[in-house]
C-alpha cells in the first residue's frame, strides 16, 4: 500500500560532495514495531507492523556480554522480561539487570512481555497485550533483518529499517564498542549508503560525529533530540534546535528526530495547538524531521485526540514522517482523513 504520493526531495552534503535522494513522504515509522498491539521489539510486532503498511521499522540496539547486537529498547532487561526470576544473581548494585551482563544464549532463555514497572509489576500501558500471555523472545539484529528482508521479498513491498545505536558512551565505558559492531552488520545486509532504505539514529552528538567521521558511515543518519535540555552524554538539545545548531547538524546528518513536544504543544484543554518553528528551521537547513512518538493511549498533555495530533504534526507543522506505536492509525489518517488526503495534493 502506498501511503502517500507527495514526494519530498532533500539535498544533503557529505564531505566528498552533495547527495540527493527522493523519499515518499510522509513516512510512517513503526516505533518498536506494532508496539501498540504486541510486545515491543519482538519479531511478531515487526511482522505485524510490516503488514499494517509501515514504511520503516525501528530497531533499538544494545549489546550482550558476548557482543551480539540485540533488539531491545533499553540497556536494561527488567522491564520487559522475566530476567529477575531466571537470573536473580545478575542484579547489579543499583538493582537493575543489564543486557550486557548476559550472553546471547542466556538472553534467549528470557520470556519477553509487555512493558511493566520493574518495582510494582504493573503494566505501563494497561490496555495493551496482556502481560505474560503467549511466548515471545528477544531477537538479534541479524534475525530481525532476515525477517524484514524475507517479508519484503514475499510481499513485494520494500519496508526499510531504522536502527538506533543505544547509549554508545555507556557501552564503551563497559568495554564494548557498539557502533563498531553494528555498522558492519548493516553493511553486510545491504544497508550502507544513502540510496538504501535505512536511517541510523542516535541521541549522542559526539557519537553521531564519530559515526560520520572515524567510523565512515555513509548511509542516512538522524540526530535524535530529547525533550529535556541536556542529554546524559552532555548533548545540548536546546542548542541543536536553534538555526545555528541545525546548520551545524546539516553537515553531519540527514535529519532530526525530536520529541513531539519540541514541535507542538497544547497550552490548555480546548486551546489550539502551539506549533514551534523547529520544522521550518530544519527544512531551511535541508534536514528531514521525524518526531517521536504517536500513542493513541498516551497523548500529549491537553491534546484532544489522536486525529488532532496528526493534524498538528503533519498539516500544521509539516513534518516529513513520524514514529508511531499504532501503524494502522497513522496509515489510516494519512490515507482516508480529509487532512491526510490533502497532503497528497501538495507539490
Amino acid at each position: 500500500m502506498k501511503i502517500a504520493t507527495r514526494t519530498a526531495l532533500f539535498l544533503f552534503a557529505l564531505g566528498t560532495g552533495s547527495v540527493i535522494f527522493a523519499e515518499s513522504a510522509p513516512l510512517v515509522i513503526a516505533h518498536r514495531g506494532a508496539s501498540g498491539y504486541l510486545p515491543e521489539h519482538t519479531l511478531e510486532a515487526k511482522a505485524y507492523a510490516h503488514a499494517l503498511g509501515a514504511h520503516y521499522l525501528e530497531q533499538d540496539l544494545v549489546l550482550t556480554k558476548d557482543d551480539v547486537p540485540v533488539v531491545l529498547h533499553d540497556i536494561y532487561l527488567d522491564t520487559v522480561t522475566d530476567v529477575a526470576r531466571k537470573f536473580p544473581e545478575r542484579k547489579r548494585a543499583d538493582g537493575r539487570y543489564y543486557a550486557i551482563d548476559l550472553t546471547l544464549a542466556e538472553v534467549k532463555q528470557l520470556q519477553v512481555t509487555e512493558r511493566f514497572n520493574a518495582k510494582t509489576g504493573a503494566p505501563v500501558y494497561p490496555k495493551r497485550f496482556p502481560a505474560g500471555q503467549s511466548t515471545f523472545q528477544i531477537s538479534t539484529l541479524e534475525e530481525e533483518l532476515q525477517l524484514i528482508q524475507g517479508l519484503n521479498r514475499s510481499t513485494g513491498r520494500t519496508t526499510g529499517i531504522y536502527p538506533e545505536i543505544k547509549q554508545p558512551k555507556w557501552h564503551r565505558a563497559q568495554g564494548h564498542d557498539i557502533s563498531k559492531i553494528v555498522l558492519p552488520i548493516l553493511t553486510r545486509y545491504g544497508y550502507a549508503t544513502r540510496a538504501d532504505a535505512c536511517f541510523v539514529q542516535c541521541f549522542e552528538l559526539a557519537e553521531v560525529r564519530r559515526l560520520r567521521g572515524e567510523l565512515g558511515w555513509r548511509g542516512r543518519l538522524i540526530m535524535l533530540i530529547e525533550a529535556k535540555s541536556k542529554g546524559e552524554d552532555g548533548t545540548d538539545n536546546n542548542q541543536l534546535c536553534t538555526a545555528a545548531g541545525l546548520k551545524e547538524l546539516a553537515e553531519l546528518v540527514d535529519g532530526i528526530g525530536p520529541a513531539i513536544g519540541r514541535i507542538v504543544t497544547w497550552p490548555a484543554a480546548g486551546a489550539a495547538p502551539k506549533v514551534s518553528d523547529l520544522v521550518t528551521l530544519a527544512h531551511a537547513a535541508k534536514l528531514a524531521v521525524h518526531p517521536y512518538t504517536i500513542r493513541k493511549d498516551e497523548l500529549p498533555k491537553n491534546c484532544p485526540s489522536v486525529a488532532a495530533l496528526h493534524v498538528a504534526l503533519f498539516s500544521d507543522a509539516g513534518i516529513d514522517g513520524v514514529f508511531t506505536d499504532f501503524t494502522d492509525v497513522t496509515v489510516a489518517w494519512l490515507n482516508y482523513s480529509p487532512a491526510g488526503k490533502a497532503l497528497k495534493k501538495r507539490p
